[in-house]
C-alpha cells in the first residue's frame, strides 16, 4: 500500500520546505527549517485517513459496476410489472 502523502511527491514536499525555509536569513537555520518543515508536512499527511488513488479507482469501478446491475434490474423489475398487469387485464 502506498503512503497516503504520495498524493504529494517528493518534489512538491521539496518546493513547500524550500519556499518557506527562503525566509529566514540564516543558510544553516534555513536548510534545518526546511527539513523540519518537509517532515512535519509529511508526518501531518501520513495521519491523514486517505486511500490511495488505486483503492479510490477501484472503487468507483465496483459502484459503477453495480450501478449497472442495478439499472438492470430496474428494467427487468419494469418488464415483470408490464407482464403482470397485462395477465390481469
Amino acid at each position: 500500500m502506498k503512503s497516503p502523502f504520495s498524493i504529494l511527491n517528493a518534489e512538491t514536499l521539496q518546493s513547500i520546505a524550500e519556499k518557506t525555509s527562503q525566509l529566514l536569513p540564516n543558510e544553516s537555520t534555513r536548510e534545518e527549517m526546511q527539513r523540519t518543515i518537509q517532515l512535519l508536512v509529511q508526518n501531518a499527511l501520513a495521519r491523514l485517513d486517505l486511500v490511495t488513488r488505486e483503492e479510490f479507482d477501484a472503487q468507483a469501478a465496483v459502484l459503477q459496476k453495480t450501478r449497472s446491475k442495478v439499472e438492470a434490474l430496474e428494467v427487468q423489475l419494469q418488464a415483470l410489472e408490464k407482464s403482470l398487469q397485462n395477465q390481469k387485464s
